[in-house]
């Protein structure tokens, strides 16, 4: 972590997969276990990195309890940027070859794993698992969901001390189009004036990041509409 923040890097990706130690195991993800995944990406963020996380769902040992156990994870993470998708078997994996062998294969992977589909036979209800990603989706990024949880990564973060704090003109050109956006037009506004209230009042200096951030939760709500 000392050499990537002597390096510039302040964003990183994290696998975290899924809390539900008994799928981590099935998909061979020894290194997220024995350990506890909130504190670990805490961690990270305080020393100024913003993780964005990706999550599965659809393997083997998920039972419908995982959806609320996936919500309540990337709620106390904070992890802003929570990329959820279905469990999918590409060509040539582990998994592929299991699927084939049980005659659970349904087609080759697109590559895509936020459509819906699944190119194999999950052990849940299919009906049941979709639904139950729907609902991971759509609520993460509700805005009441989302604001929070961008709250909860400024407590935590911390500012490189690289960072710069020089506004651009396009900075406040995209700051005052936010605000017509965010602020007037869209529904359930108050959350966004919500936002930037607390970044004023308690992390001025985070308040760049929290408009960005704010501009995410805009496209991952029309993300999710379509899930």
């Amino acid at each position: 972590m000392n050499m990537m923040i002597e390096s510039g890097f302040n964003s990183i990706f994290v696998s975290i997969e899924t809390p539900n130690d008994e799928s981590l195991v099935e998909c061979g993800k020894a290194q997220n276990l024995k350990r506890n995944l909130v504190s670990s990406v805490e961690k990270l963020q305080i020393r100024v990195f913003i993780v964005s996380g990706g999550f599965i769902v659809g393997f083997d040992n998920d039972t419908p309890k995982v959806f609320e156990e996936q919500i309540n994870f990337i709620q106390k993470s904070g992890i802003v940027s929570a990329m959820v998708g279905l469990l999918n078997a590409p060509t040539g994996t582990k998994l592929f070859k299991r699927m084939k062998n049980e005659n659970r294969l349904l087609s080759i992977f697109g590559g895509d794993n936020m459509d819906g589909s699944m190119n194999f036979i999950p052990q849940m209800n299919y009906s049941e698992l979709i639904s139950g990603y729907s609902k991971i989706i759509k609520t993460i990024y509700s805005q009441k969901e989302y604001f929070y949880r961008v709250k909860h990564f400024l407590h935590n973060y911390r500012i490189p001390v690289w960072n710069s704090n020089k506004i651009r003109i396009i900075e406040i050109k995209a700051f005052l189009r936010s605000i017509w956006l965010l602020g007037i037009l869209e529904k359930g506004k108050k959350y966004f004036w919500k936002l930037l209230a607390f970044s004023l009042l308690k992390h001025p200096k985070m308040f760049p990041l929290a408009i960005t951030m704010a501009v995410y939760g805009y496209h991952y709500r029309k993300i999710a509409a379509r899930v």
